[in-house]
């Protein structure tokens, strides 16, 4: 274990206090659970189409593609492929990402977004 000369700390225990190191680990899918129950089961289930198309399996699935839902014409025709990178986008400002979206709905806080990301990939089988 190396220690900082400075304060006479290990070295890591100061990276980490002051945010160094690696970054955030990819969510927390318990904590995005409780979000997607309060905030996004209004309009989604995972194994049913409501106002917006199923989730489970929406981890490496091409956008527009659930059986038997509604889609805008903007999500029909995208070739999106939903990984943690377009989740992130499109929970961010999914009008801005998909044109012709239908959906408004925002995640604003990033946390907030790689957690319910994590509970998706998660119910996905990834």
């Amino acid at each position: 274990m190396t220690w900082d000369p400075m304060t006479g700390a290990p070295a890591l225990v100061l990276m980490l206090a002051l945010g160094g190191g690696a970054a955030r680990a990819a969510g927390d899918a318990a904590h995005g659970k409780e979000i997607y129950d309060t905030r996004c089961s209004a309009c989604h289930s995972l194994d049913a189409n409501r106002v917006g198309p199923m989730h489970r399996g929406v981890y490496g699935r091409k956008a527009g593609s659930v059986p038997d839902y509604n889609y805008s014409a903007g999500v029909r025709a995208s070739t999106v492929i939903w990984s943690e990178e377009t989740l992130d986008k499109w929970l961010t400002e999914p009008r801005a990402f998909i044109s012709g979206a239908k959906m408004t709905f925002h995640l604003s806080q990033k946390t907030d977004r790689d957690d319910v990301i994590a509970y998706l990939k998660q119910e996905s089988g990834k």
